[in-house]
C-alpha cells in the first residue's frame, strides 16, 4: 500500500539528547527567550522507557511539542521532555477508512498535507495549524467546524511513573472543546508517543464554518485539495507567520456560555458571531469578536500587542518578556468581562511566573 512506501520519507536517524541549560527560544512560537535546566529529546518510544528506568523523574518537568501553545514567563527549572518521534505509516484499512499512525514529532500540517495528497478526508479543515501531532489529542485542536477528536482512533503513550506503554480509545480520551483527559486527570502523567487517525476513503466535506465555502467556490471544484488551500488562504490572511512575528495563534478559547446569556449579547449587538454546540443550552461565541468590540484589535504596548488583522492573536514584536504578554492578556480578559460578562480562558499554557 502507498503509505508503507512514503513512510520512508520520515525515517530519521535515532537520536537521544540529554542536555543541560538548554535554550528554548526556537522551541516556542512566541520566540520568548527561556532556558531549561535539562532537556531530553528522543526519537523512539523505547528510548523514553530506558531513560525512565535509568533516571529518577525530577519533581519539575514539562512535556513539550512544537511549542505553539506555550508562553514562558521565566526559565524552566526542571526537565523538558521532547518526544521528537517521526514517521507516518498505514496501520490498517477497511472498506471505508484508512488508519494512519503518526509519530508525536511529526509536524501537524505535514500529516494534513499527506492525507489530502492521498485522497483521505477528515483533516483538511485543520490545515496550517502549527505544532506537532503529539499535541493534537491533548489540546483537541480544531478549526472550521472540525476537531481532532472527530478523527482520532487511538492515542498511544508512555506512563511516566512506570514506563509502561498505554493505549487510549477515542472514548477514553474524554474529548471536549479544546480539552481532553490528558489536560485533566492525566496531565503530566504520560507522554503521547503516537496517534492513530481514522480517515475517510470517501470524504464528506464540512464547509459551513466562516467564509470557508465561499473561498472554496472561488478556487473551483469542491475537493480535498481546494478545501485545504482555502483554509490555508484564510489562515494566512488573518494569522501572522510565527517565523516572522512571534505568536501562538489563538490566545483565548472561544467561550461556550449559557444560551440565555448569549442571547442577551446577540440582542444588544449587531452581527454577533455565534455557533451551536453539542451541549444543549450552550452557545459558542467568537472570542476574537468580543476582544475587537473592546477596542483591542491592533493595540500595541512596547514589545507586545494584539494583531491588526485578528484580535484573537497576541504578538511578540521582538524582545518581549512572557510577563508582558500575560499582563496584556489579563487586561483583555478584564475588559471583555466588564463589557459582556463573559470570562475568556487562555488556550495557551503559561509556564513559570
Amino acid at each position: 500500500m502507498y503509505f508503507s512506501i512514503f513512510a520512508c520519507l520520515f525515517i530519521l536517524k535515532k537520536m537521544i539528547r540529554l542536555l543541560n541549560n538548554y535554550e528554548l527560544t526556537t522551541y516556542n512560537t512566541f520566540g520568548l527567550r527561556a532556558y531549561a535546566k535539562r532537556f531530553f529529546e528522543f526519537t523512539e518510544s523505547e528510548e523514553l522507557s530506558i531513560f525512565l528506568q535509568r533516571e529518577k523523574l525530577p519533581e519539575k518537568y514539562l512535556i513539550m511539542g512544537g511549542g505553539s501553545n506555550l508562553l514562558f514567563q521565566s526559565d524552566f527549572d526542571g526537565l523538558v521532555i521532547f518526544p521528537n518521534i517521526p514517521g507516518v505509516v498505514e496501520e490498517h484499512e477497511d472498506r471505508s477508512f484508512t488508519y494512519l499512525e503518526a509519530g508525536a514529532g511529526v509536524e501537524w500540517d505535514e500529516l494534513v498535507r499527506l492525507s489530502v495528497h492521498y485522497g483521505l478526508g477528515g483533516l483538511e479543515n485543520l490545515s496550517l495549524i502549527p505544532g506537532k501531532v503529539g499535541a493534537s489529542p491533548v489540546q483537541n485542536i480544531g478549526a472550521y467546524g472540525v476537531e481532532a477528536k472527530d478523527r482520532i482512533h487511538l492515542v498511544r503513550a508512555i506512563d511516566l511513573a512506570t514506563g509502561q506503554r498505554l493505549e487510549f480509545t477515542n472514548e477514553q480520551c474524554r474529548f471536549a472543546y479544546r480539552d481532553s483527559v490528558f489536560k485533566n486527570e492525566l496531565k503530566n502523567k504520560l507522554v503521547v508517543t503516537s496517534v492513530v487517525f481514522k480517515l475517510d476513503k470517501f470524504p464528506e466535506f464540512k464547509l459551513e464554518y466562516g467564509a470557508l465555502k465561499q473561498e472554496v467556490e472561488r478556487l473551483g471544484e469542491v475537493n480535498l485539495v481546494n478545501i485545504r488551500q482555502a483554509v490555508i488562504n484564510i489562515r494566512e490572511s488573518k494569522l501572522p507567520d510565527p517565523q516572522k512575528l512571534g505568536n501562538a495563534g489563538s490566545f483565548f478559547k472561544n467561550p461556550v456560555i449559557d444560551a440565555h446569556v448569549a442571547q442577551q449579547i446577540i440582542d444588544n449587538y449587531e452581527r454577533v458571531p455565534h455557533y451551536q454546540t453539542p451541549d444543549e443550552g450552550k452557545i459558542k461565541l467568537a472570542a476574537g469578536w468580543l476582544i475587537e468590540q473592546c477596542g483591542w484589535k491592533g493595540y500595541r504596548d512596547g514589545n507586545v500587542g494584539v494583531h491588526a488583522d485578528q484580535a484573537l492573536v497576541l504578538v511578540n514584536y521582538g524582545g518581549a518578556k512572557g510577563s508582558e504578554l500575560v499582563q496584556l492578556a489579563n487586561k483583555i480578559q478584564t475588559s471583555v468581562f466588564d463589557k459582556f460578562g463573559v470570562k475568556l480562558m487562555p488556550e495557551v499554557n503559561i509556564i513559570g511566573g
